[in-house]
């Protein structure tokens, strides 16, 4: 059993599952969340990021199928995928939509127990190898960004930022995939002081789009997620993605 505490969050519509599922997973050293449904969902994951996502494919309201779509835009945990049909094509159209894995119910709880510990241990070496390639550089399409050099290197060649850039970009580079609010950007870059009707962060991005991107209007590293922030997308994902 893993050392390290981690926390899942099961969105079942099934209580009796939810509860199978919480007594069991729990007696194995899990911290449990539960949700019926993605409004609940959305309520917890507001409070806590859990460290695996336990998602049912057929829910009342939004889908999973959806919901693994939708998260996959903003947040970066393993997603396994439960589908009471248990058919191919479901299974193949949730891994192409995000999931990690998929488990067709009815289930043997020691089966999901081994799929969520080996989700959890492919995340962990993955923040692991990240963190040690991110001691040197951060490398994403043909750029590599040199933290000792503090430079920006494309194919080789440099490409000229200010400080304020370099630093903006490599918090951008720290949190791949997710979303950041103008305000969480704030807050990161030491030293900054904050002022409601800020605005420079903005006038960063734009600058930083100018430098990265091949169209700085249809931006595919740093990306738009209208309404909520900032998201840096380290594979170059179109920024239609994130409607």
């Amino acid at each position: 059993m893993d050392k390290e505490i981690h926390t899942l969050l099961i969105v079942d519509d099934d209580p009796g599952l939810r509860e199978l599922l919480g007594d069991y997973l729990g007696r194995e050293g899990y911290n449990v969340r539960m949700a019926a449904d993605a409004t609940e969902m959305d309520r917890l994951l507001a409070e806590a990021r859990p460290d695996l996502l336990v998602l049912d494919l057929m829910l009342p309201g939004e889908d999973g199928l959806s919901i693994a779509r939708r998260l996959r835009a903003s947040l970066d945990i393993p997603i396994l995928m439960l589908s009471a049909r248990g058919e191919d094509i479901d299974r193949i159209i949730g891994l192409e939509v995000g999931a990690d894995d998929y488990l067709p119910k009815p289930f043997n709880p020691r089966e999901l127990l081994a799929r969520i510990r080996a989700l959890l241990r492919r995340s962990r070496e993955s923040r692991t190898a990240e963190a040690s390639a991110a001691a040197d550089g951060y490398a994403f399409g043909p750029y590599v960004l040199e933290l000792d050099s503090h430079r920006l290197l494309k194919n080789g060649e440099e490409v000229v930022l200010t400080h304020a850039e370099f630093s903006l970009l490599k918090l951008l580079t720290e949190h791949p995939n997710r979303v950041l609010t103008r305000d969480q950007i704030m807050d990161m870059l030491k030293g900054y002081d904050r002022d409601p009707f800020d605005r420079s962060i903005d006038v960063r991005i734009t600058r930083l789009r100018r430098k990265l991107e091949d169209d700085p209007a249809a931006p595919r590293y740093i990306r738009t997620v209208w309404g909520q922030g900032y998201l840096f997308s380290p594979k170059g994902a179109a920024e239609a993605a994130s409607a």
